[in-house]
């Protein structure tokens, strides 16, 4: 897929949220990998079938995705990674509807529109790529 061209700052403003959106993922990707079993485990206690394969997959996928997007490496395919997995840990994490509690539904509402907008985001990416500031932008050049 062909980047359009952008202007410098352009280009700048991409990097920088190309690379907030990408810490969020690869930070909690990592606590993820660092500690495996309690990820694993609270995975179990939201009756996640296949909590220990899921856990295994998501971890990695939520970090090198994030890894991916800082580098503005293969950013289309991580920004695709991230849409998956957002969308599943929405689905698992942020179930407003099932709570009664009006504070409770209200936060957990907040997390799932918080994770609609990031996949908003890297809709964004996928379609205009990482920018010139990137792995991707020097590969093209070179």
């Amino acid at each position: 897929m062909k980047s359009p061209t952008f202007s410098t700052w352009q280009s700048f403003l991409l990097l920088v949220g190309r690379v907030m959106l990408g810490w969020i993922f690869f930070e909690s990707g990592f606590r993820k990998l660092s500690a495996m079993q309690p990820f694993i485990a609270s995975l179990e206690r939201r009756s996640v079938p296949l909590p220990t394969l899921l856990g295994w997959i998501g971890a990695p996928l939520e970090f090198f995705g994030g890894a991916a997007l800082l580098l503005g490496a293969w950013t289309h395919w991580g920004a695709v990674g991230l849409i998956i997995f957002t969308i599943a840990a929405t689905l698992i994490g942020h179930r407003y509807w099932e709570i009664t509690d009006a504070a409770a539904r209200r936060m957990q509402q907040s997390h799932f529109m918080k994770n609609l907008t990031i996949i908003g985001g890297m809709l964004v990416l996928f379609v205009a790529g990482a920018g010139r500031f990137s792995v991707d932008g020097w590969r093209r050049r070179g």
